[in-house]
């Protein structure tokens, strides 16, 4: 393990870079798909057509897949940025997909009554879902929530194999391929940087649910 400890301040670079990964589209995730999750229940078809076509593609495409596209098909069109950018808008598009299904079925979780006794009082449908709707959906939401964004963190090591550089990912391989580092402990490092995010997510996750069940 002698690896570790002489390379420690690579892992803690790499687990700066993976946390920010995380945050940025953790973020922006949530933000599309509360979104997309509007457009599914909407009371225009063609929303709900847009939101169902939405899910529909991110769901069943591969994460690799989408994020291959947005590392050499989207420079191929002329968008020039970063691969870091790139990487994350890829990894919170497809992740917003599962977003959306966890706050749609919150969403249903409300009882009718609710929608109607906003639109009754002259709320009208995006007013409802936010100040009605929303706030009520936001207990039953949050375990299925939580679970996706902790598999989004996870599925940020697939995003560092596209080139974003300097995550976990990248310093596994830097130190495995370019230095001849045995593999082992080089996979212990980066195992226990991607613990250090994930296990404490789910313990606040925990404590998320236990705070609203006593709300309750």
């Amino acid at each position: 393990m002698q690896v570790l400890i002489d390379n420690y301040h690579l892992y803690l670079r790499g687990l700066g870079t993976t946390l920010q990964i995380c945050l940025y589209a953790g973020l922006l995730t949530l933000v599309v798909g509360t979104f997309i999750a509007g457009c599914r229940v909407a009371p225009l078809t063609p929303l709900r057509a847009f939101g169902t076509a939405w899910v529909t593609v991110f769901r069943n495409c591969p994460l690799a897949v989408v994020l291959f596209f947005m590392a050499f098909g989207i420079p191929a069109l002329g968008v020039n940025a970063s691969y870091f950018v790139f990487g994350t808008i890829g990894l919170a598009l497809y992740t917003s997909a599962f977003v959306c299904e966890a706050i749609r079925s919150g969403i249903n979780a409300v009882s009718p009554g609710q929608a109607e006794a906003a639109r009754s009082v002259g709320l009208g449908f995006g007013q409802t879902l936010r100040l009605v709707i929303l706030p009520q959906a936001v207990r039953s939401i949050i375990p299925p929530l939580g679970s996706v964004m902790i598999a989004m963190i996870k599925n940020s090591a697939i995003a560092g194999a596209f080139g974003i550089g300097g995550d976990l990912y990248a310093v596994g391989i830097r130190q495995s391929s370019a230095q001849g580092e045995a593999i082992i402990p080089v996979l212990v490092g980066v195992a226990l940087g991607y613990l250090i995010i994930t296990i404490p997510a789910g313990l606040l996750l925990s404590y998320v649910e236990r705070k609203v069940a006593i709300a309750r």
